[in-house]
């Protein structure tokens, strides 16, 4: 643990990585309501959505509806992820220009995740790149499985360096993520490994970190990270989701949970947790959501007093 700041970007993930996780369609309005209540809490990095086939995701199919209404909307960087250089060009063309790409290290989560291997994926990156023609300076990229993988298990340090070493290679611009996507990694090996991989890259690259609270982890996951010098941390309010694509996994990390250790610690995240959590409880009445959140479950008064 070798760095710290004092303060930290808290992305939030819900309206994609979570919405994603539940079968049936949500209404588009109550979707966007949600993303309203995030952005007025003080949420200032939000992926909103995915440009990915209604298919593969059904839940994202009101995509183009979402991107619509929110185009052009300042005060936050609104992202959307895009599995392929389609989706890339669909956003683009809808006026989104933070994109966020994933990619996983593991053959097989690539293979089960996008259905094309992993060099396939780092074409699509390439063409991805080569449409934005900035070298990817409003381009996210999510190097999924950096840690575990649900069907071969741990994943090697060195595959995780030679992925981000051809990412880099492609996108030198882009800010680079690792991602916990089975919530399996402990604090230490997320601090380790982020140290090692870091010091692959430019200095002034900057990183993210996505966990998952699988194995309870999350948020002293997401503390080692940001103390490794990571300085954007994703979390989903009320703790929704689960790649639906990584059996076991479950929610994501309570960006609530992750407000109140980080600015408990004093460490700034320009968020109001009241707020927050509002928007959190709206999410959890969802139907058909897996939520998991420990500070909802603190008497309001408690959570909200000092």
């Amino acid at each position: 643990m070798t760095h710290r700041s004092g303060s930290v970007t808290l992305l939030e993930v819900a309206p994609r990585d979570g919405f994603q996780s539940i079968a049936a369609p949500l209404p588009t309005g109550e979707k966007i309501a949600i993303a309203e209540r995030l952005l007025d809490a003080g949420v200032t990095r939000m992926e909103l959505g995915s440009f990915v086939s209604p298919k593969a995701i059904p839940q994202m199919a009101d995509m183009a509806e979402i991107a619509a209404h929110f185009k052009g909307r300042e005060g936050c960087r609104l992202s959307v992820l895009v599995p392929n250089a389609k989706g890339a060009s669909l956003a683009l063309a809808g006026g989104y220009r933070d994109l966020v790409f994933v990619v996983s290290v593991s053959e097989a989560h690539n293979r089960n995740n996008v259905r094309q291997s992993v060099a396939q994926s780092l074409d699509q990156l390439r063409a991805i790149v080569a449409e934005m023609g900035d070298g990817g300076e409003r381009l996210r990229v999510d190097l999924a499985t950096s840690f575990d993988c649900p069907f071969t298990g741990a994943v090697p340090l060195d595959a995780v360096r030679r992925v981000f070493a051809e990412a880099l290679s492609i996108a030198p611009k882009a800010e680079f993520a690792l991602c916990d996507t089975t919530g399996r990694a402990d604090p230490l090996t997320v601090a380790r490994r982020f140290e090692t991989v870091m010091a692959d890259g430019p200095a002034d690259a900057v990183w993210a970190f996505h966990g998952h609270d699988t194995f309870g982890m999350g948020v002293a996951n997401a503390l080692f990270a940001h103390s490794a010098g990571v300085s954007i941390i994703e979390g989903a309010a009320g703790g929704l989701g689960g790649c639906p694509f990584a059996p076991g996994a479950t929610g994501n990390t309570a960006t609530e949970d992750l407000h109140f250790a980080f600015e408990e610690g004093g460490i700034a995240t320009g968020i109001d947790r009241e707020r927050l959590l509002a928007a959190a409880d709206r999410i959890a009445a969802l139907p058909g959501g897996k939520t998991a959140s420990h500070l909802r479950n603190v008497p309001r008064k408690r959570a909200l007093a000092g």
